[in-house]
């Protein structure tokens, strides 16, 4: 028997969190005279009651979770979260059905980017600040799961870093309480700082607020429709480029570094090998860009390259540059780009990348085992060795991910859409990247066209892509409901 009641407690908490929230926008429209204050208003007072009821009635009656539990806890609090977040949407001025609404606030809390809206650039200014909110607390939210909840869980290799985080000999800080507070004390400073940098840069505050938020939390949400290239500022772009380089590096490693250990960070094989992989991507993007001549001027190219790279590799979703437009061969890459991801306990998605790491050190061992039958060789991560428990959970993560991409293809090619739009639409949902590629999804598109049977079987992808396939899948198993 499952104990609903730790679930419960949690999800009021949360529910709660989040209609505390909704007053920051109800305030900002407010103050601006616009109506959608009721909305939001109106949303947080539903979102408040629901969550406190769902606490009280659990409050001093909870029980620890067991690992089972915790599974339906965290997709439950993924799936409650962002049917509540829906409401201001389903019912501010953009008057946009449920289903879209949904997509909106499942694109947003899980960081993906992928939009429904049009008519940014003179939006109400609260329905802005909501899409970064939602970025924002979701990018907290990923921080917090991948350091504490799915290396418990033992999720797709994510228990190589157990140790990292929570082992009483090399433990970041001494109780989970205190990471989790230095974590959001680090966090909110380098959103900070990033919105200052962008206001010195001629943003509007507003803008600067906003950007900052997203960037952090890698999630792509602009108050544009044209996105960051309509602010046609090579300041804007180098900040914002910083800023998604350090959403995309382990917040744990962050922490280490504060502590008086910076060379953790530098030392870290993971971040070597994601600087490695973006010098070599942005290297090649320049010189393509040479070839088909975008902008006059090495610069341009430069930052060109450099921003939609970085953008895409780390999910971040954002554009300064039609990248669609620069011809087959930046489209494909582009295309692949968005599987890979960050790092692993950062706001990044993707597969990450210490799994790539992870299977390169077992087929570099298989092949040596090969050639030296006799000899004895173990894979090896940050030179440690890699139990085989990693190394399968691993190779099952990328086979599923790999699975799940294939039939969500298919099955949006059934529901009409055509191939470019079906593959590119699967990928930037299971790997949670935002903007796909031709001219429905592309760069400078929208996901509003789409099936609303196509925008919930996204939404369910972001979800699956954002909670690192197993722990939504897993709950689909007879197995796990009969043990």
């Amino acid at each position: 028997m499952f104990d609903i009641r730790p679930i419960f407690l949690v999800n009021g908490i949360l529910l709660a969190m989040l209609g505390a929230a909704m007053f920051l926008p109800a305030l900002v429209d407010a103050s601006v005279g616009n109506d959608d204050w009721l909305i939001f208003a109106g949303s947080a007072m539903l979102t408040l009651f629901t969550g406190v009821s769902f606490a009280l009635m659990t409050w001093g009656h909870a029980g620890n979770l067991t690992v089972r539990e915790a599974f339906i806890l965290v997709v439950s609090v993924w799936t409650m979260l962002p049917a509540f977040a829906a409401l201001p949407f389903a019912f501010s001025g953009f008057d946009l059905s449920y289903t879209d609404a949904f997509f909106e606030a499942m694109s947003g809390l899980t960081t993906t980017g992928s939009t429904v809206l049009t008519g940014l650039d003179t939006a109400p200014p609260g329905i802005l600040l909501w899409r970064s909110l939602l970025q924002w607390l979701g990018g907290l939210g990923i921080i917090v799961m991948a350091i504490a909840i799915l290396p418990i869980l033992q999720i797709g290799g994510m228990q190589l870093f157990k140790v990292e985080a929570f082992d009483t000999t090399e433990k970041v800080l001494p109780s989970a309480a205190q990471l989790a507070g230095s974590l959001i004390s680090f966090y909110a400073a380098a959103t900070a700082l990033t919105a200052m940098a962008l206001w010195m840069a001629d943003l509007t505050f507003f803008d600067a607020i906003n950007h900052a938020m997203t960037s952090i939390a890698t999630g792509g949400f602009s108050t544009r429709d044209a996105s960051i290239g309509s602010f046609a500022s090579a300041q804007v772009d180098w900040i914002i480029i910083g800023a998604m380089i350090v959403g995309s590096l382990p917040f744990a490693l962050y922490l280490q570094a504060l502590r008086g250990r910076p060379a953790q960070l530098w030392r870290d094989s993971q971040v070597q090998v994601f600087f490695g992989v973006l010098l070599v991507l942005v290297a090649a993007m320049f010189f393509y860009e040479k070839t088909v001549e975008i902008e006059p001027g090495y610069l341009n190219d430069l930052r060109y390259s450099a921003f939609n790279v970085i953008s895409v590799m780390t999910g971040t979703g954002y554009t300064n540059h039609d990248y669609s437009l620069w011809g087959p061969f930046a489209v494909t890459v582009f295309f692949f780009l968005m599987f890979i991801g960050g790092c692993a306990g950062s706001t990044s998605c993707g597969i990450k990348i210490f799994r790539f790491q992870v299977v390169y050190q077992a087929a570099s061992v298989q092949i040596r085992r090969l050639i030296h039958p006799n000899g004895i060789f173990a894979p090896r991560y940050n030179n440690k060795p890699i139990a085989d428990s990693v190394t399968a959970s691993v190779m099952s993560f990328m086979f599923l991910f790999l699975l799940t991409f294939g039939v969500i293809s298919i099955l949006l090619t059934l529901m009409g859409l055509d191939t470019v739009t079906a593959l590119s639409a699967a990928g930037s949902a299971i790997a949670n990247v935002g903007p796909g590629l031709g001219p429905i999804i592309g760069p400078s598109g929208n996901y509003s066209s789409l099936p609303d049977l196509a925008k919930w079987l996204l939404a369910l992808t972001m979800l699956i892509g954002r909670l690192e396939i197993f722990t939504v899948l897993v709950i689909f198993t007879p197995t796990f409901w009969r043990g």
